[in-house]
């Protein structure tokens, strides 16, 4: 039998799509939820499922709390304030049940930044390959464990200074027995690529860059493992082999969130923050400094994304305006548009990045419903779903179920026979 899985965030082939998924179009609090699970703290982190386990993170305040720390970042805005300890925890949930397999807390500290009042300490994604899961908490470490829960190894680093103070995100990107963590900030900027069964350092590279939140992708392009990485001064393709940069491109915004995507030879990023831009790299015979060359093949400057990560999904990109309910469709080829965008009425603030299956798309807001529209040329809405909760993190859809991560439960939707009366819960302590 295949294993059913979502090991990575933007889903098994790292554009969005689940290809043998066949998740339901609808649910609410009483129909179609299989279980819930309550969970404690607070994370952002998409949930990842490798067959029966679901792996996600979390952070949990523990301790006296204390007077809070003032946020004396440079340009801080809507920031969380410190008030207390935190502990890094990773959680392992069996996919049949709900039921939490272990919780492993891999460190604890008071956190030099709380971030923006929208995000966690425990924002980033783990990624698995189905013997280890990879997690990373920014500043606060980065771990290797099995699927027993222990720690396999672990990386420290120095704190990180986010712009604004408004936090880390980063996702590990892993790709050919490689894992690549980039460390984007205000100070000085590095990426570094370890062997992922030991954790020896591979290669680190700095990079002239300044804060981030958009994962690296790992692109094999003509017998060479390439690691691409989103950022504000330049697009750029390392040999992830030695670190040396094959390729760059400039063009994006500041603040790159959105984590590009790879299909068939070229690369597609997105960027919306003082200027809009989404740009296809032709990865043949890239090399050394492209922008504005015939390896650009086309460009847009309009109704890019932000925060949530663009969709590929049967040749045409889908990606919303910023992070509100405008839907854009391209031809992934030239960049045309077959039609005007949608507005999804009413729906806004959409941090988490679209997915889809089964001729489906299935847009996620964080005041606890999903959107689903038909993936056609022209998007009909099929159905708004809405749970009690508010969502942040990406759907993962495997089989004929999504496991959804809200800031208080973690959900699996999927067909029931009949109404559920009330989905069983499972407790796992107070947030």
């Amino acid at each position: 039998s295949t294993v059913e899985s979502w090991a990575q965030f933007r889903g098994p082939l790292g554009t969005g799509e689940a290809p043998d998924a066949n998740p339901p179009v609808r649910w609410s609090e009483t129909e179609n939820v299989i279980w819930k699970t309550a969970l404690k703290g607070l994370g952002h982190s998409s949930p990842v499922v490798w067959d029966n386990h679901i792996f996600l993170t979390t952070a949990v305040p523990v301790g006296e709390p204390f007077e809070p720390v003032p946020d004396n970042r440079p340009g801080s805005h809507d920031n969380l304030m410190v008030s207390s300890a935190h502990q890094y925890v990773v959680i392992a949930a069996d996919r049949s049940t709900g039921e939490i397999l272990w919780e492993k807390v891999v460190n604890e500290n008071v956190p030099r930044e709380g971030g923006h009042d929208t995000g966690s300490l425990a924002s980033a994604s783990p990624v698995t390959d189905g013997e280890f899961v990879y997690v990373s908490f920014g500043s606060h470490g980065t771990f290797c464990l099995d699927f027993e829960g222990s720690i396999i190894w672990q990386k420290e680093y120095e704190p990180m200074h986010s712009k604004h103070g408004h936090g880390e995100g980063i996702s590990p990107a892993l790709g050919g027995g490689l894992l690549a963590i980039n460390r984007d900030q205000e100070d000085q900027s590095y990426l570094v690529v370890y062997e992922a069964r030991t954790g020896d350092e591979k290669w680190k590279v700095e990079r002239e860059e300044v804060t981030s939140w958009s994962t690296p992708i790992f692109v094999e392009h003509e017998g060479t493992m390439q690691l691409i990485v989103a950022g504000s001064n330049r697009i750029r393709g390392y040999d992830a082999e030695t670190g040396d940069v094959i390729w760059e491109c400039g063009g994006m915004s500041n603040n790159i969130v959105a984590t590009p995507i790879h299909h068939q030879g070229v690369v597609y990023f997105a960027s919306s923050y003082e200027i809009q831009a989404m740009l296809a790299i032709k990865l043949e015979g890239a090399e050394g400094d492209i922008t504005d060359t015939p390896n650009v093949l086309w460009m847009k400057h309009e109704r890019t994304p932000y925060v949530p990560s663009p969709l590929l999904y049967d040749d045409k990109l889908y990606f919303l305006r910023h992070y509100q309910g405008v839907i854009s469709v391209l031809n992934v080829d030239d960049g045309s548009e077959d039609q005007t965008p949608v507005r999804l009425r009413g729906f806004h603030e959409i941090y988490a990045s679209l997915v889809a299956a089964d001729d489906r798309i299935y847009i996620v807001n964080r005041a606890g419903a999903t959107f689903v529209i038909s993936a056609s040329e022209f998007p009909r809405p099929l159905s708004a779903n809405v749970l009690e909760d508010s969502f942040s993190a990406t759907p993962a859809l495997v089989g004929n179920q999504i496991i959804l991560r809200g800031e208080k439960f973690l959900y699996c939707l999927g067909e029931t026979l009949g109404e559920t009366e009330v989905p069983r819960e499972t407790e796992t302590g107070d947030r």
